[in-house]
């Protein structure tokens, strides 16, 4: 498998992981998902994510849920592996245990402990010397993390530490920090590196145009971030926002605290694209009325995308 380099374009999904209504890794639905997520023409995969329910995973269920993937996929698209972790020790240990397995890199988020943009910069100079030559994502998530890494402190990131090549770019609002970073980029003072975006491409259209390269992140329909970012990079920005439009009351639904993840495998259950839409415990169930509420939205999706001809 080719390694994740600066020049990464496209749609990277943030896979859910399947489990069984009593809370075991469910592997033929991790094969199915696979299978749906190559179809629908994503770039490539991330698993072990925050909304992959990373945190509820044993190391040893995370080696096998990675394991599945990449068998499933053969090398056909590549995979990002979410490795963060409290200390350095463990994060090396599953990075190195990944990259051998085949992953194309890894991902690594801030631990909430830090307050400074020093110690956000010694953080990930020494990420970058615990990974070696593994590349990583920088992931920039401060609604959840408490971590707010400012674009100077990315800026001397990517000068310094070269196996940083992409950005996760999360924060909200954050607009302006794409557009800081890719001026930083075009005026020669830092590499260029790929920067995809997250929030469940709630802003989407906004964050290409400002220089994004695409997205990742996690949608029940994840066609929608396909279709936004082809139109988008031919140029046609009105396709981009017509087929955003149709999709985004759903993508607000998953987007609310708690149940966001537990609509999103509601649907893909309903999709047939895993067998349950369990949650591992504890998590989120959807009530009766949250379930009116989805099926009313998928309902008015479909008549809106029949609409534009998507």
């Amino acid at each position: 498998m080719a390694r994740l380099t600066e020049d990464a374009k496209g749609v990277y999904v943030i896979a859910v992981t399947p489990f069984t209504d009593e809370g075991a890794l469910d592997f033929a639905s991790i094969d199915s998902m696979v299978d749906f997520y190559e179809s629908v023409g994503l770039t490539g995969l991330t698993v072990l994510g925050q909304l992959g329910e990373a945190p509820k995973l044993t190391a040893e269920e995370s080696r096998a849920v990675v394991e599945r993937v990449l068998k499933r996929l053969d090398s056909r698209l590549p995979v990002v592996v979410g490795v963060s972790a409290p200390g350095l020790a463990p994060m090396q240990e599953l990075a190195e245990a990944v990259m051998d397995q085949g992953a194309a890199g890894v991902m690594v988020a801030p631990p909430w402990t830090i307050r400074t943009d020093d110690q956000a910069f010694t953080f990930y100079q020494s990420v970058g010397e615990a990974l070696g030559d593994t590349p990583f994502v920088l992931q920039d998530y401060p609604l959840t993390t408490n971590v707010t890494v400012a674009p100077k402190v990315i800026d001397r990131i990517i000068k310094e530490v070269p196996n940083c090549v992409m950005l996760k770019h999360e924060d909200w609002p954050g607009l302006s920090k794409i557009t800081a970073l890719r001026v930083s980029s075009d005026r020669g003072e830092t590499r260029h590196i790929s920067i995809l975006c997250g929030n469940g491409g709630l802003f989407l259209p906004e964050e290409m145009g400002r220089g994004a390269d695409g997205a990742m992140t996690g949608f029940c329909y994840p066609e929608m971030m396909v279709g936004v970012v082809q139109a988008y990079t031919a140029g046609d920005v009105d396709r981009a926002h017509e087929i955003f439009d149709a999709y985004l009351p759903l993508a607000r639904y998953e987007q609310q605290q708690g149940i966001g993840l537990a609509a999103r495998k509601y649907v893909l259950a309903k999709r047939g694209v895993i067998k349950s839409a369990a949650l591992r415990k504890p998590g989120a169930k959807l009530s009766p009325l949250d379930v009116q509420d989805v099926e009313r939205l998928l309902a008015r999706q479909a008549l809106r995308l029949r609409e534009i001809g998507a």
